[in-house]
């Protein structure tokens, strides 16, 4: 009788909405009750009966928490997070010794995200473009610190630790000019190339990258090995290298110190999630310090990121890209439109070969490398002749052109710490001494050096007991007996000069960055 007394429009309002709260309440229960429905697959349905599914599935979708897109994650470390993809032992003995290690060195992590910054939004973006798991954001970690600058004793280079047959089979470029392996663009592309080859051969990550470190052949020995002992062949119960063996624990207690920092009681330094870099095609050869001028930057930042070219300009023939933080590449990239694409980015002097020159003396003269001479003139030899003009690149390897006191670039100012150095093979290799060190770096006597750890040496110093020699190639000289000779490492020669290998011919000129008590050969 109540339903008498109430308007007749408002009954009719109640019915609807008692017949719909289930739908909007509770879509999974009204999806249940209708599949119960004895309803004929035949039967016609109105146009309420064929939206309701369709609807409950909307509704169930939006009460599902949202997952992330890599593009609204915070910072880079977060991003990567949404990647890991690594799940198998992660408790694993072996792991935890490495989780206890880093949280009692977190300067590893600090250090190594500082390297990172500019390069890690690149280094992700092509990870997730690929398919590949987050972690291998971090392996460069594991390998160098990500320090371009790195070189192992086996001659491994880069953040990526490449050797020069491996660089090589995969298209990175090592010449006077440029190293591909510690060009971080390219020997990305290299190194998520080799991963991915190795994973389809495997079928496995941790074995996977147990090969990237310990050589395929290697891996594929010890797993033949195991198999004809009957016993496993996962990673686990693979016989490898130290090294091999604790490489995959090392870069999975990474993981664990990323995913939870706060659980383990570190603090992982933010990386912004957005583009740091954008890469620049020249198109020619470039001074880098020209290159700088046009886009307002400074000339130091456009080497720092990009290691792989050995000197102040770019390869004559091949390497022609930079990377530079988005604003200085824009600015860059008008300066070229409006100088146009036959504006010269090398600046030169012209010298014209006198009677007694050869390019040893007129390298010396100007402050330049012999290979330099070569490279700026075509030249496949030393033969030049009396009369004939030569273009002397105004960039390369700076230096007065007498025997003063120099400055040995950017090396002597900061050493990153590896493994096997000590401060007296570091003061040694910088022609300093031990105390400076110690003192510029506040160590104390018995400090231990972490690898990865970065130590500056004192300029002043440097450049008060530094001197350049220009020494001439005896007949049965070898880079051992120069670098006896002169109290240098036969790695530094090798970089000096831009030689990739032992050989040397008499007459030729070595540069050399000797101390002041050791500069005279005699």
């Amino acid at each position: 009788m109540i339903i008498r007394l109430l308007p007749l429009s408002f009954v009719l309002l109640a019915i609807a909405l008692l017949g719909t709260g289930c739908s909007l309440h509770d879509p999974a229960r009204t999806a249940a009750s209708g599949a119960a429905q004895a309803v004929p697959a035949h039967a016609e349905r109105g146009p309420a009966e064929r939206s309701a599914p369709a609807l409950s599935r909307d509704a169930s979708r939006a009460l599902r928490p949202p997952v992330m897109k890599p593009e609204d994650a915070p910072d880079i470390w977060t991003r990567a997070r949404l990647g890991f993809a690594m799940t198998e032992a992660l408790d694993h003995p072996r792991v935890a010794v490495y989780i206890d290690h880093y949280r009692r060195n977190p300067n590893i992590i600090t250090v190594s995200s500082a390297r990172a910054k500019p390069f890690a939004y690149f280094i992700l973006t092509e990870i997730e473009r690929r398919g590949l798991p987050g972690e291998l954001l971090l392996l460069p970690i594991v390998e160098s610190g990500y320090a371009a600058e790195a070189t192992s004793r086996g001659l491994a280079a880069g953040i990526w630790q490449f050797i020069p047959s491996t660089g090589e089979h995969f298209g990175l470029i090592q010449d006077d000019w440029y190293d591909g392996r510690r060009d971080v663009y390219q020997s990305t592309h290299a190194a998520l190339d080799y991963l991915e080859s190795l994973h389809e051969r495997f079928g496995d990550w941790y074995l996977a990258l147990a090969a990237y470190n310990f050589g395929q052949g290697n891996v594929a020995r010890a797993m033949a090995a195991n198999a004809a002992a009957g016993r496993p062949t996962d990673y686990w119960s693979l016989d490898l290298s130290s090294e091999a063996m604790s490489y995959v624990p090392r870069l999975l207690a990474l993981r664990a110190l990323i995913e939870d920092p706060a659980r383990h009681g570190i603090t992982v330094p933010k990386l912004a999630n957005r583009p740091y870099l954008e890469p620049v095609q020249l198109g020619r050869q470039a001074d880098l310090e020209y290159v700088a001028e046009l886009a307002r930057i400074e000339a130091r930042e456009v080497l720092q990121l990009n290691p792989g070219y050995r000197r102040a300009i770019t390869h004559p023939h091949a390497a022609q890209h930079l990377l530079l933080p988005t604003p200085a590449a824009r600015r860059l990239q008008v300066a070229l439109h409006q100088h146009g694409p036959d504006h010269p980015l090398v600046r030169y002097t012209e010298y014209q070969v006198r009677p007694g020159d050869n390019l040893g003396r007129i390298a010396q003269r100007h402050g330049v490398t012999v290979a330099e001479l070569r490279g700026a003139n075509n030249l496949r030899g030393d033969l030049i002749r009396v009369g004939q003009r030569l273009r002397v690149p105004v960039s390369g390897t700076v230096a007065t052109a007498g025997a003063g006191p120099v400055r040995t670039a950017a090396r002597a100012e900061r050493h990153t710490v590896q493994a096997g150095d000590s401060l007296w093979t570091i003061s040694r290799r910088y022609g300093v001494n031990v105390a400076g060190i110690r003192e510029r770096n506040g160590l104390a006597a018995d400090a231990l050096l972490q690898p990865g750890q970065v130590l500056e040496i004192p300029r002043g110093q440097a450049e008060a007991t530094l001197r350049r020699v220009e020494y001439q190639i005896r007949p049965g000289d070898s880079l051992g007996a120069i670098s006896r000779r002169f109290q240098v490492d036969i790695t530094d020669v090798q970089r000096w000069n831009a030689l990739n290998g032992d050989g040397i011919r008499a007459g030729e000129m070595l540069t050399l960055y000797v101390a002041a008590g050791r500069a005279s050969d005699g």
